[in-house]
């Protein structure tokens, strides 16, 4: 499975640049990686993330087509817009209520090995996911959080090129907060 996870990984890396950059290109590789890494997650008991993998399969197709019909900025690339002050609250509600919950399950029938730090990270991906796919620039403050949490329990878990991937993922997340910040900011100008 180590050769999997390292090509997975290594389409996440390109996926997640594709995506900083705001190009619509990132959709085939977040693609292969997703199928790929279901058997990675399986394998390592981590049940919750996937299960991730088949959200992430739809949403990346949901993804591509949304982007593919936005609107485009001077340099081309997607444009991107923020959400309200109230539509942040009920995104974070939404993310603890079906973090707690899906945690309970996990840890009640399965042998998953971190079922509530799991779940929070799925949670949070699921809502990140999303509000990427619909070009929103909180995402990437959920992939922060994301990539923070999930290098500690992937390398708990022995998966330390996804551990790595996810260490790097959070520097790209960064990165990616800001230049969709720098467009949100050239648009409004």
């Amino acid at each position: 499975m180590n050769m999997v996870e390292w090509v997975a990984a290594g389409l996440g890396l390109i996926n997640i640049i594709l995506v900083a950059r705001r190009s619509l290109w990132n959709y085939p590789f977040g693609i292969a990686m997703v199928a790929l890494y279901f058997f990675v997650f399986v394998e390592a008991k981590l049940y919750s993330d996937a299960l991730l993998q088949i959200f992430f399969l739809v949403i990346n197709l949901y993804g591509w087509w949304a982007w593919l019909h936005a609107r485009k900025v001077a340099d081309g690339g997607i444009a991107v817009e923020r959400l309200g002050a109230a539509a942040r609250l009920l995104w974070l509600a939404g993310i603890a209520v079906a973090a707690l919950a899906w945690g309970a399950m996990m840890a009640r029938f399965t042998d998953a090995a971190a079922p509530f730090a799991d779940a929070t990270i799925a949670g949070m991906s699921v809502a990140a996911q999303i509000l990427q796919s619909q070009r929103k620039y909180e995402s990437w403050v959920l992939w922060i959080a994301v990539d923070a949490l999930a290098t500690g329990l992937f390398w708990s878990r022995g998966l330390i090129a996804t551990s790595i991937l996810y260490a790097i993922f959070f520097a790209i997340a960064l990165w990616g907060l800001v230049r969709w910040r720098r467009t949100m900011a050239q648009a409004a100008a």
